[in-house]
């Protein structure tokens, strides 16, 4: 693979990953990959990442069933960080959010944006633990 796997995190060789939605242009969420993760995201045009708690690769939406088909993948011109261009089942969030940046600051305060929409409830998914 030809890109910069740089961004070291316990020992992980990884590149950014900014996943978009492929009909509207917004930022789902902002993740990170290693070397097997793209593979797997390229090979099954499903989206893998790498989980810097987990210290794993996972499939999104494994647990929730909020997969997200890859239609394509850029590289920026650093190649240590790709968009992926994909179609979003359910909410990209664990949260229940449809993306990740469902906030702004405003002020010193961090509020809601009034266009986030909520697609799910996490301990429906997730439990409450």
């Amino acid at each position: 693979m030809l890109l910069n796997f740089r961004h070291n995190i316990n020992g992980e060789d990884l590149v950014i990953a900014v996943a978009q939605d492929h009909e509207t242009g917004e930022v789902l969420m902002v993740a990170y990959m290693n070397r097997e993760a793209l593979k797997r995201t390229l090979e099954t045009g499903m989206a893998h990442y790498w989980s810097t708690s987990r210290g794993r690769i996972w499939l999104k939406g494994e647990s929730s069933g909020h997969v997200q088909h890859v239609k394509e993948v850029l590289v920026d011109c650093d190649m240590d960080a790709v968009v992926l261009i994909v179609e979003q089942e359910g909410g990209a969030c664990h949260t229940g959010y449809r993306s990740c940046f469902y906030r702004s600051i405003e002020g010193d305060e961090l509020r809601v944006r009034e266009d986030a929409v909520k697609v799910f409830d996490p301990e429906e998914i997730y439990g409450d633990g």
